[in-house]
């Protein structure tokens, strides 16, 4: 590419062409349309009753962004001109993107204030792109009919939260919420906990003093958020509590890439994973984050490019059924030290998001891998964010992590193949850790 030395065009030459990417682009699936142009990119969040506009990113460079959040976009456009994909570098895989003519009049039109305004687009929002009604055995329309007649002109912010939470408490999804300021809606699957930095706190100070006394070396990485210890017996502890804010709060994910390059370059350097005979993956409690940090670390963990899972969005407004074609996300061993020995990951219902589709790149991870605790949360898609009317934020998934039979985990969770309790009372009375101690036992050589 040429580029003219500055004040050397004169003041009749044409002016530069646009890029290629300018212009208005609606997604397959995730109900959105990007504006691309101006120096910036702006979504907007569509229904077929509304069109509220949404986030926006700085151009930083030919078809590259960067979000308020440090998130890098990137829109490739395809030779036709009127196809493209985005990515973003946090993520994994791909959305499709189609040029549209123009931006729909009710894009430009201000939001109503009206409460009944807000409770329609929730639910329409809801209606056309959550996957998991019937999984989670729930009519939809039923809870329309109920609630839509309790709402009116007059309604206080305070009492349309109270019945967007009635509404949504019983799906009882961790990647569903409604937040109005400081009140905010979140349910887990009943029987588990949500994980959290006191619980996290919690958990850690027992394993450190119970599971890890005896470790021959133990350092922290990212913040705290990953821990590794060399256990008696040649095995290896690797704790995860989360995939992100390694390198501070807010920080963006090229940051936290690098920081967790660095700490696996620091574990698994070349004699340890010679010598290594078995690792642990301890994420029994861990609050999700990037996926795309998940498989740089499986990505160490293989010699054998593998399919993690392939990943789809629902895409029909009007049938729950039908999504995009799934794009298989792969795992390419990493250009660095990897350990492909026996490898034992521990679950339990604080496993969350990200820490679940981590899970799941392990499932087809040649070499041995099993899996120890209690089932994983049941939530793996990206989490899509929703302005309302008159300020309320709402959240909701709309994508599927399958494997390669087809299979998906929401709502159950990802079982674990040897079964095994999970920070109880009755293991912490005991003082005990029923899943660490099977662990050690599988992977420790007999003999």
């Amino acid at each position: 590419m040429a580029f003219a030395a500055a004040g050397v065009l004169s003041g009749s030459a044409a002016p530069p062409d646009p890029p290629a990417t300018d212009g208005v682009w609606r997604t397959d699936g995730y109900g959105t349309l990007l504006v691309l142009g101006g120096h910036a990119l702006r979504e907007y969040q569509t229904t077929s009753v509304s069109c509220v506009e949404g986030d926006s990113a700085r151009r930083t460079g030919p078809g590259r962004y960067v979000t308020p959040d440090g998130t890098l976009l990137t829109v490739r456009t395809a030779p036709d001109g009127e196809h493209a994909r985005l990515t973003a570098d946090s993520s994994v895989g791909h959305r499709r993107l189609t040029r549209v003519r123009a931006l729909p009049a009710d894009c430009t039109r201000a939001p109503s204030s009206d409460p009944r305004a807000a409770f329609d687009v929730l639910w329409q929002t809801f209606e056309e792109n959550y996957p998991f009604f019937a999984r989670k055995g729930v009519d939809w329309h039923a809870v329309r009919d109920r609630y839509r007649p309790r709402v009116h002109r007059d309604t206080t912010r305070a009492q349309l939260f109270d019945i967007f939470s009635r509404m949504l408490r019983p799906l009882y999804d961790a990647h569903v919420a409604v937040r109005d300021g400081d009140r905010v809606l979140a349910e887990v699957r009943p029987g588990t906990e949500q994980p959290s930095e006191e619980l996290d706190a919690e958990v850690k100070a027992y394993v450190v003093t119970r599971d890890l006394e005896g470790a021959v070396h133990r350092q922290d990485f990212g913040a705290g958020r990953i821990t590794y210890a060399d256990l008696r017996g040649g095995l290896g502890y690797l704790r995860i509590s989360g995939f992100g804010d390694y390198a501070g709060d807010d920080a963006p994910y090229t940051m936290d890439q690098a920081e967790l390059d660095r700490a696996l370059d620091t574990v698994l350097t070349p004699g340890r994973t010679r010598s290594l005979r078995g690792l642990i993956i301890d994420l029994r409690v861990n609050g999700g984050g990037s996926d795309a940090l998940g498989i740089r670390i499986a990505a160490r963990l293989t010699d054998t490019p593998y399919t993690a899972y392939a990943k789809r969005a629902r895409n029909d407004p009007a049938d729950a059924t039908r999504h995009t074609r799934p794009e298989p996300v792969p795992v390419v061993p990493a250009d660095a030290p990897r350990y492909t020995g026996p490898v034992a990951v521990l679950t339990g219902g604080s496993t969350v998001s990200a820490g679940e589709t981590f899970t799941q790149a392990l499932l087809d991870r040649p070499g041995r891998t099993v899996r120890i605790g209690q089932p994983t949360q049941g939530v793996f898609s990206d989490v899509m964010v929703r302005d309302l009317p008159g300020g309320m934020v709402c959240a909701l998934p709309n994508e599927e992590f399958l494997t390669r039979t087809g299979r998906t985990f929401d709502a159950t969770g990802i079982p674990p193949q040897v079964t095994e309790p999970v920070f109880t009372e009755e293991e912490f009375a005991e003082h005990r850790d029923s899943a660490f101690d099977r662990a050690v036992t599988l992977l420790r050589p007999r003999g």
